[in-house]
């Protein structure tokens, strides 16, 4: 369990970062604007990053790239769980008139429904973790370079 601890608490701090930025955009009532979820990959991007540098320093010896993708995957899929429970529950309980309003913004002539965007929403959640995870990685990887004279 001491393994999943800072995945857990990185994991839930950026699912509120990300649910506080949302209810930041719906009080200025941006959150049916579909760009503004381009910065839910920086904020992603971020915890995960964090995330796995407070890994290496922990042991840096025994650190891999496999240890730091775990923590990094981890930490992305428990932030993006919750944030799309928080979605399901804002769409469906708070804010009654979200998704009509997003799906008018978007005007695709979308037949799609809570379950759907909800869905959307996770599958997007989840690329956005597996990216950033192989990005942040190339920062924090052994180099196994040969030195050269």
């Amino acid at each position: 369990m001491k393994n999943l601890s800072l995945p857990i608490r990185f994991g839930l701090v950026t699912s509120v970062v990300l649910i506080a930025y949302f209810l930041i955009l719906a009080l200025f009532n941006k959150h049916t604007n579909p760009a503004f979820s381009f910065f839910n990959a920086i904020i992603t991007a971020f915890g995960i990053y964090e995330v796995i540098r407070l890994k290496k320093l922990e042991d840096p010896n025994n650190f891999s790239y496999g240890e730091g993708f775990k923590t990094g995957i981890i930490t992305g899929f428990i932030a993006t769980l919750i944030f799309t429970v928080f979605f399901l529950f804002y769409a469906t309980e708070i804010n009654a008139s979200f998704l009509p309003e997003l799906l008018q913004i978007i005007n695709g002539g979308f037949n799609a429904d809570i379950g759907m965007v909800t869905f959307v929403v996770l599958v997007m959640g989840l690329a956005t973790t597996v990216v950033c995870v192989l990005s942040v990685m190339q920062l924090f990887k052994n180099s196994r370079n040969i030195i050269q004279n």
